[in-house]
C-alpha cells in the first residue's frame, strides 16, 4: 500500500509533536535548566536547525508543552458536563476526575519546573503568572457553569475557589510523588470528597 505523502502542514505537526514529546521527558529527567536543545533535537530525531525552524528556543517550548497539558485538562474538565448528566453525574465525574490526578497527571513535575522556574527568572515568571492566571480563569468558568447547573451557590467567589482547589490538588499530588503509601488513591479521594462537598457544594457531612 502507497504510503500518503504528508503535506507541509502535516509534517510541521509531526515534527514539533515530536519536538515536544521529547522535551517533556528530558525536562521532568533532567530540569529546565540541565536540558539542552541538542540534547532535546537529538532525542526526538532531529537536528539544532530543525529545533530552531519550530521554536525560538527553550522558553517557547516550554509554554507550548504547558499549554498543551492545560488543553488536555479543559477537554477532561468539559467532558463533565457532557450530555444531558444529572447532578450526581457531574458530581461523579468531578471527584473522579480530580481523584485520579496524583496517580495519573504525568506533566505534575513539568508544572512543579514551571513553578520552580518562574521563581529564579524574572523574565520567565512574568509569561507564567499571564498564564497561570489564564489558566485559572478558564477552570474559574468550569467551576461557575458547575454550579448554575447543578443549582448550588457559590459559598466564595470563583476565583477563591479556584485558588483552594488548585492549591489543595498541587499538596496532594506532593505528597503522592513523594509518599505513595500516605497519599493512596483512597485517601486522596476522601479529602476530596470533603472538600467537594463542604466547599464547593457547601454541604454538611458526617
Amino acid at each position: 500500500m502507497k504510503r500518503q505523502r504528508l503535506t507541509r502542514e502535516q509534517s510541521r505537526d509531526q515534527t514539533r509533536g515530536r519536538l515536544l514529546d521529547a522535551a517533556q521527558t528530558i525536562f521532568m529527567k533532567k530540569g529546565f535548566v540541565g536540558a539542552s536543545v541538542e540534547d532535546i533535537a537529538l532525542a526526538a530525531g532531529y537536528t539544532r536547525g530543525a529545533f530552531y525552524s519550530n521554536f525560538s528556543g527553550k522558553s517557547e517550548l516550554f509554554f507550548e508543552l504547558l499549554r498543551r497539558d492545560h488543553e488536555a485538562v479543559l477537554a477532561e474538565l468539559r467532558a463533565i458536563f457532557d450530555g444531558d448528566a444529572t447532578r450526581e453525574e457531574m458530581e461523579a465525574r468531578a471527584l473522579t476526575y480530580y481523584s485520579r490526578l496524583p496517580q495519573d497527571n504525568k506533566a505534575f513535575l513539568l508544572w512543579v519546573e514551571a513553578k520552580l522556574l518562574a521563581v529564579r527568572d524574572a523574565r520567565f515568571r512574568a509569561g507564567f503568572v499571564a498564564f497561570e492566571k489564564e489558566k485559572r480563569e478558564k477552570i474559574g468558568a468550569y467551576i461557575e457553569e458547575f454550579s448554575a447547573r447543578v443549582g448550588t451557590p457559590m459559598p466564595m467567589p470563583s476565583h477563591l475557589l479556584v485558588l483552594g482547589l488548585v492549591g489543595l490538588c498541587d499538596g496532594l499530588q506532593f505528597i503522592a510523588s513523594s509518599d505513595p503509601q500516605t497519599a493512596t488513591p483512597a485517601v486522596v479521594e476522601q479529602v476530596l470528597a470533603a472538600f467537594f462537598s463542604r466547599v464547593v457544594l457547601g454541604r454538611n457531612i458526617g
